[in-house]
């Protein structure tokens, strides 16, 4: 019988251990827990925590790129953000390995963030960007961007992978779930005037578009493999 080795750098398997993204989501938990003490008791400013495009113009606050993933704004975000990094993070880490897996989760994350300030800054002169891309005063917050990151790898990796979206009780191929949450989310965004940080979901679902093309083109045989688990 012949067998295939579906990991992209670490001979482990398919099933390899799942510590990485639990520490991440750990860690992200944790972070939450201590930047809301910290802003609780006036310890620390939002402004130290959370990307506001302004600042960084300024040349102030760049470690919030970093930060601002590890805060979230309020529990209800925090839960969906970590429900949806523990199932879509356990498949991508048993595909990618541990090392590679960390290190495009903080690259996805930190560019979506780049992304949100640099096209708020490209629109900050029309007013009518402001609910679409958001202004140079808004705040960003989440590990949205990076997730959104893993999401757009996957529409390249397993494109066909059944997942479950919001309320709709049936799956959808993750190829067409992906820009369906996008463009949904920034709907409800305009419709109902609600903060969410699209320009930060739309960039890091670029740099997981991105690897995910090299990826595929790079290691066409073991993607092939990975996708016999998704038809």
């Amino acid at each position: 019988m012949k067998t295939y080795k579906t990991n992209l750098d670490e001979n482990k398997g398919f099933f390899s251990n799942l510590s990485i993204n639990t520490i991440l989501i750990f860690i992200t938990v944790f972070a939450f827990i201590v930047f809301s003490l910290l802003l609780k008791f006036n310890i620390l400013s939002i402004d130290s925590i959370a990307i506001k495009p302004s600042n960084i113009l300024e040349g102030k606050y760049f470690w919030t790129f970093l930060t601002s993933m590890f805060m979230h704004a309020g529990f209800f975000h925090l839960f969906i953000n970590m429900f949806s990094l523990f199932f879509v993070g356990t498949i991508l880490q048993k595909i990618l390995g541990q090392k590679r897996y960390l290190s495009f989760y903080l690259i996805a994350g930190l560019f979506a963030g780049v992304f949100f300030v640099g096209l708020t800054f490209l629109t900050k002169d029309f007013s009518w960007a402001d609910s679409l891309v958001g202004s140079v005063d808004s705040f960003a917050v989440g590990a949205s961007g990076a997730l959104f990151g893993l999401i757009g790898l996957m529409m390249f990796l397993t494109p066909n992978l059944p997942v479950y979206i919001m309320f709709i009780p049936i799956p959808i191929k993750i190829k067409y779930a992906a820009p369906g949450m996008l463009i949904v989310l920034w709907l409800i965004s305009v419709a109902g005037n609600i903060p969410i940080g699209n320009t930060a979901h739309l960039g890091g679902l670029i740099a997981g578009l991105v690897y995910g093309i090299y990826l595929r083109s790079r290691y066409k045989n073991k993607v092939r493999e990975i996708n016999k688990y998704f038809r």
